[in-house]
């Protein structure tokens, strides 16, 4: 009987020890985390924030989807070590648990920049459950927010806390909002929205320090303005989790590097999610983490398979608007492309060679689905490019 072993329980641990137990009916999986809650929805911390639902709603996988599978779910336990010899893992509650291959989906923390200030009380990040409910209490007493990034995630938990009644605002070194997901047009069409809710946007600015005496009263931008702040969340993206593959002596660049079998540079040690680095990409985004989990649980049960890589998309609501983006935007507007625009609306569709590269639908998501497969397949669409940007193509006609 196989013993497996997975560090972590977000959508890469899941998803691997989920097709292990598929393939492997008979196997001990084990898995171990730092966190107290089963597998959960990061996505959906930004409604707990706002008060939309309660914090239980936030787990997907229940206890009876482990003990279903047959898998140990051990929370709240620190993984201290592993001994790649014996094949044992260790705990910092001096526990051992031995395996025969181990699966590394660590994941990854909130980047804190170098600001001075950000020990001040008042200062968050928001990566999980905790941080959302310490977000969530110490803006019970806070009026004026101000939010360091203007990413999907700054903007998300901004839209959050603006809907609690605080006066948000948003600085980001970027002349535009969401640099890696909209090109100029869109970025402005978005800008122009928020500014209308009430949100302060100040773009192409750079925060010099946070001031006050042990809390927040203020954030300085190196242009000298100062913004009224009694509370700061700082989103300035995320680090994987490298301590235990640093431990390892594993290959790593900017996180574990993995092959196309997710497996890592030691012998039965495979690694998926935001932690792995494959072709010199780290994903950091939930397909990526599920394919990667998946695949990973596939060649640790012995049945080969192979990861291409994940298209990088993106689909959610940013303050209330429907935004999708995949592929190249092309956010210099230097490739072919077709676009529309109209009220709220902006759609754009780059072109490479007749093939769909990538796409921006803001405010108009129809066809997404049809846009990641025609991204991902490689289809010669000559014959519907001049006409996939009118109001009312018919995505299905593909």
């Amino acid at each position: 009987m196989k013993h497996y072993v997975i560090v972590g329980n977000g959508a890469a641990g899941t998803n691997a020890a989920d097709q292990l137990r598929r393939l492997d009916a008979e196997a001990k999986i084990c898995m171990i985390t730092e966190e107290a809650f089963p597998f959960y929805s990061r996505i959906r911390l930004i409604d707990y924030i706002a008060g939309d639902i309660p914090k239980e709603a936030l787990v997907i996988n229940k206890g009876q989807w482990y003990s279903n599978r047959d898998i140990e779910l051990r929370l709240g336990v620190r993984v201290a070590s592993v001994d790649p010899v014996s094949k044992r893992v260790l705990t910092g509650q001096n526990e051992a648990f031995s395996y025969d291959r181990l699966l590394l989906a660590t994941g990854a923390h909130s980047f804190m920049p170098n600001i001075p200030g950000v020990e001040k009380k008042g200062v968050f990040t928001l990566r999980n459950i905790e941080d959302a409910e310490a977000i969530r209490s110490f803006a019970d007493s806070a009026q004026h927010v101000v939010m360091i990034g203007g990413g999907l995630l700054g903007l998300e938990t901004g839209n959050a806390l603006r809907r609690l009644g605080k006066k948000v605002a948003v600085v980001e070194f970027f002349s535009r909002l969401l640099p890696r997901q909209l090109d100029v047009p869109a970025a402005g069409l978005l800008a122009g929205t928020m500014t209308k809710m009430g949100f302060s946007l100040h773009l192409g600015r750079k925060t010099k320090e946070i001031v006050g005496p042990d809390q927040v009263k203020g954030v300085v931008l190196e242009s000298g303005e100062t913004l009224p702040a009694d509370m700061v969340v700082v989103s300035a993206g995320v680090r994987p989790n490298m301590e235990l593959a640093a431990s390892l002596k594993l290959r790593c660049n900017k996180g574990i590097e993995v092959d196309e079998g997710m497996r890592a540079s030691s012998p039965d040690i495979y690694a998926a999610g935001d932690v792995a680095e494959f072709k010199g990409v780290l994903y950091g985004i939930w397909p990526a983490a599920m394919e990667q989990g998946k695949i990973a649980g596939s060649n640790m049960a012995g049945v080969n398979a192979a990861y291409e890589g994940t298209t990088a998309s993106n689909q959610l609501k940013v303050a209330g608007i429907e935004l999708a983006a995949a592929g190249n935007i092309d956010a210099e507007c230097a490739s072919e492309s077709r676009t529309f625009q109209e009220d709220r609306v902006y759609r754009k569709f780059v072109f490479e060679d007749n093939r769909l590269v990538g796409c921006i639908l803001q405010g108009d998501t129809r066809g997404f689905q049809a846009m990641l497969r025609l991204i991902r397949q490689k289809q010669d669409v000559s014959e519907y490019k001049d006409d996939m940007a009118l109001k009312d193509f018919d995505f299905n006609a593909i």
